[in-house]
């Protein structure tokens, strides 16, 4: 679906979308982790909005529903932080693609609930897409992410990288 909306908003000269939050975390974790919704990062609401409804979604509170699909969309965030953020592009037949959070910033992100909001369950997850990852991680990039104030997740990251045996 991210795909297809992503073609309709490049082919009216606008940038495409990048996948984030759990349906992020359900793409690295390869369904470990499973989520209803899809979560996007887009600026141009307006232009986000014009696609949803021309491909029968319904706004609905703060998410795009399509009761025939079975789907929910929600666009929490309008941009990933940073210029340098990495995303990582899918290709996903017939000249479709979507581009989707790169895996460190997810790290960053779930570390911080895990750390911030007592998330267990991003706990575990972080823990698993650490190992996972383990070798394809930049971890300079990560371990500046972590180290800013905002995030303040450096000593949980550098512990998880000696577990797992980096």
């Amino acid at each position: 679906m991210v795909a297809l909306i992503t073609r309709l908003l490049e082919e009216n000269g606008k940038s495409p979308p990048v996948i984030i939050g759990e349906c992020a975390l359900s793409y690295y974790s390869r369904e470990v982790y499973f989520t209803s919704d899809i979560d996007l990062a887009y600026a141009d609401r307006e232009a986000l909005d014009s696609v949803l409804k021309d491909i029968d979604f319904e706004k609905r509170g703060r998410y795009w529903v399509n009761e025939r699909l079975k789907m929910a969309i929600e666009a929490p965030a309008s941009a990933l932080v940073g210029e340098d953020s990495p995303v990582e592009i899918v290709e996903v037949g017939e000249g479709l693609q979507c581009r989707i959070i790169g895996i460190e910033d997810l790290v960053v992100d779930r570390m911080n609930a895990c750390k911030h909001w007592r998330s267990e369950i991003d706990c575990e997850m972080v823990e698993l897409l650490v190992r996972r990852y383990m070798d394809d991680l930049d971890w300079p990039y990560l371990e500046k992410k972590t180290a800013m104030p905002e995030n303040d997740t450096l000593s949980e990251i550098l512990e998880l990288k000696n577990r797992a045996g980096k």
